[in-house]
């Protein structure tokens, strides 16, 4: 399967996504949150950077959860404003 490449709109939102959690973590640390969350802090690296811009639903929400984020929080701080 052949994957559709993103549009610079969707990279864009990883990225915001990156910088709210990333400012969310604050002085945790990574290994600490991507435990938490159950993930590996590769992945919240990935993530963090925007290399990782469309990560999947429930890693999002195991973020969310371990950062005490909401996830409408989210939605609303990463989408994109109009321009």
């Amino acid at each position: 399967m052949v994957r559709t490449p993103l549009t610079p709109e969707e990279r864009e939102r990883g990225e915001r996504l990156g910088r709210l959690l990333r400012e969310a973590r604050g002085g945790r640390s990574m290994p600490e949150v991507a435990a938490e969350a159950g993930i590996s802090p590769e992945t919240l690296r990935k993530i963090e950077t925007g290399r990782a811009p469309t990560p999947a639903f429930f890693t999002v929400a195991a973020l969310a959860r371990a950062l005490g984020l909401s996830m409408d929080d989210l939605i609303v701080r990463c989408d994109l404003v109009p321009v």
